[in-house]
């Protein structure tokens, strides 16, 4: 049976273009009622206007569907309390968010100032933090939730003049571990994109032929899989040119080494510690634990 987001009300923020926009326009396809949030900004994050969020709410309307704009900055308190009020006033429901909306800073670690690393940290967690928390009793209240964290490849595996927007992007990570943890008994799940598109933060990265491969709306297709009645709960899907594949933390079984060991034996057995041939992805901390109390009580390698 086809996704629908028919009666659904999702809220998108940085949907005035690439990723957010094509998010918006698909969910919209798909029957969902839309809020478009775009603070209209510049690729750093300053200035601003509703005029981007404006142009897709016209756009949504144009091929039938139904959507309002609104222009609040996501690390805003009362920007953030004004979007949940208006798409309140408007639909009286919030099933899904997709917290999409981001900005870059790049510089290398050396020469970053402290402040450009903390407005990246503001707005890609706090960014998804704040809403979150905003509608985390409605959700709870109407006993269903999706809410889509969007992480990177940055994040994930790292890359050179971006410690800033990786130490952010991993950070929802976690913040998506322990959500899917507290939502499950209320049926909210959470779960994270790591997408590779064409938008204002890659197009001067890569030439022209690639870029074209790489259109937001090839991404689309694996967030509203994730935000759909049908979502699982806690995966990270990887996205880009319409390859779709899914990311896990692992982890290494481990050895006893023993209470007596020392850091040369923690050297001369790093192999062994660092054996993933049987690595397990582990669904909450308290599953690492028993993995710990397991190995002690295999004998110790070290006397």
């Amino acid at each position: 049976m086809a996704i629908s987001f028919t009666n659904k009300v999702a809220i998108i923020t940085g949907a005035g273009g690439g990723l957010g926009r094509a998010h918006a326009m698909e969910l919209a396809r798909r029957g969902a009622k839309v809020v478009v949030n775009d603070l209209g900004g510049a690729l750093d994050g300053t200035g601003g206007n509703s005029a981007a969020a404006e142009a897709v709410v016209a756009e949504i309307k144009a091929a039938g569907g139904e959507a309002i704009a609104n222009g609040a900055s996501i690390t805003d308190d009362a920007g953030v309390a004004h979007l949940v009020k208006q798409t309140m006033d408007t639909w009286g429901r919030i099933d899904i968010l997709i917290a999409n909306a981001g900005i870059l800073r790049d510089k290398s670690f050396a020469k970053m100032e402290i402040k450009d690393f903390e407005a990246v940290m503001n707005v890609h967690l706090m960014g998804t933090v704040k809403p979150a928390h905003a509608i985390w009793p409605i959700m709870k209240a109407q006993g269903y939730g999706r809410i889509v964290v969007t992480t990177s490849s940055t994040g994930l595996y790292g890359n050179f003049g971006q410690t800033n927007y990786g130490a952010a992007k991993l950070s929802l990570i976690g913040l998506m571990n322990s959500l899917k943890l507290e939502g499950a008994k209320d049926n909210i799940r959470v779960n994270a994109v790591c997408p590779v598109a064409a938008t204002r933060m890659t197009e001067n990265l890569m030439p022209p032929a690639v870029l074209e491969m790489l259109k937001p709306e090839y991404v689309s297709p694996a967030v509203a899989f994730l935000a759909s009645e049908e979502a699982p709960d806690g995966v990270i899907i990887s996205a880009a040119a319409g390859v779709f594949a899914a990311a896990q933390i692992v982890e290494t079984d481990g050895v006893n080494l023993g209470h007596k060991a020392s850091a040369d034996d923690v050297a001369a057995n790093f192999s062994k510690i660092a054996d993933f041939t049987n690595a397990k992805h582990y669904t909450q901390g308290g599953e690492q634990n028993g993995k710990f109390f397991a190995r002690v009580q295999d004998t110790p390698l070290i006397g």
